[in-house]
């Protein structure tokens, strides 16, 4: 029986720890109108995040999700006083403000944005692998998506595509079990989205998204078939426990159904492992809270010290150079 890592389970509890808090903190922002727009909280899915994206190479592999982002951008190494910003509309946030809660963007962390229509970062995701493989450089790419967006056409012309030219690419669909208000078993012809791989002679895999470390190993599995040019699919059951957005009142849902899938909290089933390996530290469990919360205090006081926008970033940021009709030169003459 394989010996478990002690080292690496209580980083994961710490990066689940630290989503957690965030995401906590940003709904109380949310609540005193600090934070405006759309805004969609990750509490329960953490396990996702983590668990995948922890065994990527921050190297060469690229990351793409949804609009329900902050927990994948946190967990690829994204700097949470700079994703804050970003949620306050400041322009020391990671998209200078002009993104918001859904439009999270840092390249040099391989972090290729969330994206705010249901379903198009998928095949965008996969012309990201297709340049990987065009130039070599052994990276791969994961995107995230709900179960909602697996239903869009993008998703089956992507993975076709995927297929053919054998790229590296690893598509995650985070089965949370709610489309927005709707059930995904009302919309959904399957119970297991992972068989909608054969279609495309594509590997598929289901996995207990509430569980980090099986997470890991299907991250693991699949990062390595993806690198040798076959694409999977993977679905990750998990479960959201706050509303579809901020301004969600869930009235599809019954309490009970939440507090039932409470029990599978991620974080309380990597820590009962920890236990059943009889490694618990509650000095380092409380240390780990501790820096979470500060952590979040923190981002909060950066966000809430920084600017506003100036008036004249509103035309930056939309094109490559600045246009000669707006002051600019004119590239091909050289003429203002």
């Amino acid at each position: 029986m394989k010996k478990p890592d002690i080292e690496l389970y209580w980083n994961l509890r710490n990066e689940m720890t630290r989503i957690r808090r965030f995401e906590e903190k940003t709904g109380q922002m949310y609540g005193l109108r600090k934070i405006g727009g759309f805004c969609h909280l990750y509490n329960g899915q953490e396990a996702v995040a983590v668990g995948f994206i922890g065994a990527m190479d921050h190297e060469k592999d690229k990351v793409l999700t949804g609009y329900r982002d902050h927990g994948h951008a946190l967990a690829a190494g994204m700097d949470p006083d700079g994703i804050m910003a970003e949620l306050f509309g400041k322009v020391t946030g990671v998209s200078r403000g002009k993104g918001g809660s859904m439009h999270l963007f840092d390249q040099d962390k391989g972090f290729l944005g969330g994206n705010g229509i249901v379903g198009a970062q998928i095949p965008v995701a996969v012309g990201v692998a297709f340049a990987q493989k065009y130039k070599k450089t052994r990276g791969a790419t994961a995107v995230f998506f709900g179960d909602g967006a697996i239903h869009q056409g993008a998703f089956h012309e992507a993975l076709n595509l995927a297929k053919i030219w054998k790229l590296p690419a690893v598509l995650i669909c985070e089965n949370n079990q709610w489309g927005m208000g709707t059930s995904w078993k009302r919309v959904s012809a399957v119970d297991d989205f992972s068989l909608m791989a054969s279609a495309y002679g594509v590997r598929g895999e289901q996995v207990d998204g509430m569980d980090v470390l099986a997470v890991r190993d299907a991250a693991l599995r699949a990062l390595d078939d993806a690198r040798n040019g076959n694409p999977v699919l993977i679905e990750a059951r998990t479960y959201r426990y706050k509303g579809h957005s901020m301004s969600d009142p869930q009235k599809y849902r019954t309490r009970d159904e939440v507090d039932e899938y409470r029990k599978q909290d991620p974080i309380y089933l990597l820590e009962e492992k920890i236990k059943a390996a009889n490694a618990w530290d509650e000095k380092l469990a409380l240390a780990q809270d501790e820096a979470a919360d500060a952590m979040a205090e923190q981002a909060v006081a950066f966000a809430e010290s920084s600017p506003e926008p100036a008036l004249h970033t509103i035309y930056e940021d939309i094109y490559a150079g600045v246009p000669f009709f707006m002051g600019g030169h004119d590239a091909a003459t050289g003429r203002a």
